[in-house]
């Protein structure tokens, strides 16, 4: 048990969009031997497309609007990996999977540097201590000075930095990097499928003019010394405690640099670490499984309508068939076929371990943050839903398609792709989201998955708050004036609908003893 808990690496890689993450993805499944072609996430004739976006709309936009979770072994280590969207409408999703990660890559820009969805990503990261590596992406092309992109790092995203390889030019000039971690020289060959040659080289020795030229040689050798000077030694407690980031350079969609970031990543990287829970912190080497669902995601197989719920194992052994208690229901429940993931392929596992990420058939039973356990009453907190920023209302197109409609929304909404909110006035069904671009990802879902036709109308409303109060009949009162803009959520709670930020303000000193609270975790 032990040997298969160190074994294991579970990691989300993050960025900004178009800072790279699926192209790496698609770099380290080609070094776990999971696929033999990289795809491309670029939306043109390029038949071959990346295997974390599988979605049709995933296909024609080039980017990723949902967390795809592979794995694969390398060497003598399991790993799991979790490819988050970077557009900053589906960050709930990006969030919560952070939730079930052990360790996170960042990929960033080396023309752009730091920006904004990445500082966002880094203050959860913070929150909760999760150990960091960065991934300079794009060497490959003209951008800015090593130096300054590392100033940026360690001032934007408050963590100090530490240089594990080094660029040797850039852009047309990109020779390579030297692997400080290994004291090697990697030299460069634009290629998209092949893996470049390792060189062993004295740094002083003249064999290194000859491979890069005399004025990159020395250039390579004052950075050398200079990086020795500025930052402190590479300490990996450090690393773990989330308070150092080790800096790889190099180009994902050239295949280059990337191995040394997963050969050094899966001998640093944590193993699966303990889980807070209500009741007790749970160890992952106990005997007993737990685990707790982070995600729901819809139709993974066009063939079949059914939900699939991702598990993170957080201790003991998941055993197929065996039964485990579902503490929201107080239900036992078995699964005859649980799935382990390559994206949308999938195959049925016997067992999984601690840091395992599995997938659960879903007829329904299942909500974001359910817990899982042998009949100890556990429950893992810490999968919030935010208050959504824009609302719309959700009608009907097709008459003939109501019971298509009702199932559709039922499950995207399981999924946690939006907020469903029934007004108590007219019994209108209000869709609360994150961000503009949900409203049409759920359109084309709707009808490319359900075949259910829908159209939106405005809905001019500012926040959604959960209301709660001890003062039975100042609730009663709140609710009676504020008539027309009282819902109800999916689990039947009050949710009152301002339409500005004045009248908010008013209902929160005209009603003090009434709780407004901005998320559904309360």
């Amino acid at each position: 048990m032990m040997n298969e808990i160190e074994r294991r690496r579970t990691f989300a890689i993050v960025s900004h969009p178009d800072a790279g993450k699926t192209t790496l993805t698609e770099k380290l499944l080609l070094f776990g031997g999971q696929i033999q072609v990289a795809g491309a996430v670029k939306s043109n004739k390029i038949k071959k497309t990346a295997t974390s976006d599988w979605m049709d709309i995933e296909k024609q936009r080039g980017i990723s609007v949902s967390t795809s979770v592979m794995e694969f072994d390398y060497n003598d280590y399991k790993v799991n990996i979790l490819d988050t969207p970077g557009h900053q409408d589906f960050a709930e999703d990006t969030f919560r999977t952070l939730t079930a990660v052990d360790s996170v890559i960042i990929v960033i820009d080396s023309a752009k540097g730091v920006e904004a969805q990445t500082r966002k990503l880094m203050t959860v990261c913070r929150m909760r201590k999760t150990p960091v590596i960065v991934f300079m992406n794009k060497m490959d092309r003209e951008g800015r000075d090593p130096f300054d992109l590392l100033d940026e790092v360690e001032e934007e995203l408050q963590i100090s930095v530490r240089p594990l390889s080094w660029p040797i030019n850039q852009g047309q000039r990109f020779k390579g990097v030297y692997n400080i971690y290994e004291q090697k020289l990697n030299l460069f060959t634009p290629s998209k499928q092949t893996v470049t040659e390792k060189v062993e080289v004295d740094i002083a020795s003249h064999d290194l003019d000859e491979r890069v030229g005399e004025d990159d040689a020395s250039k390579l050798r004052e950075d050398l010394e200079l990086v020795d000077g500025v930052y402190s030694e590479f300490n990996v407690d450090d690393y773990l405690a989330g308070e150092l980031a080790p800096v790889f350079f190099g180009s994902a969609l050239n295949n280059f640099g990337v191995q040394e970031l997963l050969d050094c990543f899966v001998e640093i990287a944590p193993s699966p670490r303990g889980t807070q829970a209500e009741e007790r912190f749970v160890e992952p080497e106990e005997p007993k499984f737990t685990g707790f669902i982070f995600k729901i995601t819809a139709n993974i197989d066009p063939n079949h309508r059914s939900c699939t719920a991702f598990c993170k194992v957080c201790s003991g052994k998941f055993v197929r068939n065996a039964p485990y208690l579902h503490v929201r229901h107080g239900k036992t429940v078995r699964f005859s076929s649980p799935t382990q993931f390559m994206a949308q392929r999938k195959s049925t596992i016997e067992e999984a371990y601690p840091g395992d990420i599995i997938g659960l058939p879903d007829n329904g039973i299942f909500k974001i943050g359910d817990t899982l356990t042998e009949g100890e009453m556990l429950h893992f907190r810490g999968l919030p839903s935010f208050s959504p920023e824009m609302f719309k209302y959700i009608e009907n197109a097709d008459p003939m398609k109501t019971k298509q409609l009702n199932k559709g929304i039922e499950q995207l909404m399981d999924e946690g792709v939006a907020q469903l909110f029934v007004n108590q006035f007219n019994n209108r069904k209000i869709i609360g989201t994150v961000g503009q671009l949900q409203f049409e990802v759920i359109q084309y879902r709707l009808e490319n998955e359900y075949n259910a036709l829908c159209r939106w109308e405005p809905a001019n409303l500012y926040k959604a708050c959960w209301i709660e109060s001890d003062d039975e009949v100042q609730l009663d009162n709140f609710k009676k004036r504020k008539y027309q803009y009282m819902a109800k959520d999916r689990e039947g709670r009050d949710v009152f609908l301002a339409d500005s930020n004045y009248v908010l303000q008013m209902a929160q000193q005209d009603f003090e003893h009434i709780k407004f609270h901005f998320t559904s975790e309360f």
